[in-house]
């Protein structure tokens, strides 16, 4: 912080240390890179019986991330108006559950629309709804179908909730978030969802449930087994027999509903991370490696069964895995419900915007800043791209560079300059000594 200088004028806390991105040293956009193109013409043969044919957009996503973040590319002139210090800032693919980078920082957009827009101050609980391994293969091949797991999971809350508090007219508030991936990558759609803890009544009432136990939480699994399977017979994708079939199966069959995390209002941040956590990217960057005989290596919690802590997969079957969680075109992953959902928020608040058992603090709602690729920087990683790392001062984008000969002129100059006195060109500098 900077707060004190004017205390303690001989002091400067210095600023941490913004770097930009180097995606083309890491291990993930080498195994994109140097592999996609064999994936693209194995497919067919090693995947297409499990998976179904590979999807047009996998190929325009991967396109897309292998030119971000890359200044060859393009990008934003940054610099400081006092000590003339500036730096370039690539510019992003933003292609949603493939790029890292992309999906970390639309996670913390989502957290911040949440906390600004969409949820009632009162405490919420973190659902996981999962399904089946028996009906994976199924949502893989028919990725339309996964929109029917936010509805039916709210459907099971809605009627649970009413049931336990007698009341008919309340709505409980929901966000869901669609994940289609597990530890080791595989496809394994489930969701996560934050819900208010109680019913939310017109005009800003709230009525908080009296108690959440296990014999409650069975209620919660069995209505949703049912009503997904309902739904799949209805779709015709499912038939009776096997309807009947999975509803034999014991403790649930495969399905399961957890909800025991409660979020209280009166600690937002645990809130906040919770609903990036939903909207996290399937892998992290420092999670893969390569090996020396061309494999790729991925750190994995430990293994229930094997306590195996690394997985070992070919580049084939690590693309299929990666590519897999590639959404559909214009698909929603993130679906707001109830109290919650675009049509029923308002009516369902006072009509200052509040609910009557607000009780939070004043710092709950955070002034926004129209610099938001610095904003997202800062809550991400603790550092601030726009202060200068000499002098402290704020600095600015001056220009935008995208026409293919400026690039060249600029990053040849910039790069001959370094050669002559060695060290990364691009590369931030720690402030000077005091």
């Amino acid at each position: 912080m900077l707060g004190n200088r004017t205390c303690q004028p001989m002091v400067r806390e210095t600023p941490a240390l913004y770097r930009p991105r180097r995606p083309e040293q890491t291990a993930f956009y080498r195994l994109v890179r140097d592999h996609f193109e064999v994936f693209a013409l194995v497919h067919e043969e090693r995947f297409e019986a499990s998976d179904g044919p590979l999807r047009p957009v996998v190929r325009k996503v991967v396109n897309q991330f292998l030119d971000c973040g890359l200044l060859d590319n393009g990008f934003a002139r940054v610099r400081c108006p006092q000590c003339k210090t500036e730096f370039f800032c690539a510019f992003s693919c933003q292609v949603r559950n493939f790029c890292s980078s992309c999906q970390q920082k639309r996670a913390v957009l989502f957290a911040e629309k949440l906390r600004e827009e969409i949820l009632a101050p009162v405490h919420h609980r973190h659902f996981i709804f999962t399904i089946p391994v028996a009906l994976r293969q199924l949502f893989l091949r028919e990725r339309r179908l996964l929109g029917l797991l936010p509805r039916c999971a709210f459907l099971t809350v809605k009627r649970c909730f009413r049931a336990v508090l007698g009341q008919e007219h309340g709505l409980p508030g929901m966000v869901a978030a669609i994940q289609t991936f597990g530890s080791q990558i595989e496809f394994n759609p489930h969701l996560h969802c934050l819900v208010s803890d109680g019913l939310l009544l017109p005009g800003g009432e709230f009525v908080p449930l009296p108690l959440y136990d296990e014999e409650f939480e069975r209620l919660l699994t069995e209505t949703f087994r049912r009503l997904v399977l309902d739904e799949l017979v209805k779709a015709n994708r499912l038939s009776l027999e096997f309807r009947e079939k999975l509803l034999c199966w014991r403790h649930g069959g495969g399905f399961s509903v957890y909800g025991r995390h409660l979020l209280l209002n009166e600690e937002p941040a645990r809130l906040l991370h919770m609903a990036r956590y939903a909207v996290r990217p399937p892998v992290a960057l420092d999670r893969v490696h390569e090996t020396d005989d061309g494999r790729v290596l991925l750190d994995i919690p430990p293994d229930p069964k094997t306590g195996d802590t690394v997985l070992l997969l070919d580049p084939m079957e690590w693309l299929r895995r990666v590519t897999n969680q590639i959404p559909a075109p214009r698909s929603h992953l993130t679906r707001f419900y109830g109290a919650y959902s675009n049509r029923l928020r308002k009516s369902y608040r006072a009509e200052d915007g509040e609910v009557t058992v607000r009780s939070v603090e004043d710092d709950w709602r955070l002034p926004k800043s129209s610099a938001s690729w610095a904003r997202l920087l800062k809550m991400v990683f603790e550092v601030d791209p726009l202060t200068c790392v000499r002098c402290g001062a704020a600095m600015r984008v001056i220009a935008v560079i995208t026409a293919p000969a400026l690039i060249n002129r600029l990053l040849n100059y910039v790069r001959g300059k370094a050669g002559e006195h060695g060290g990364d060109p691009f590369d931030a500098r720690a402030p000077p000594a005091a």
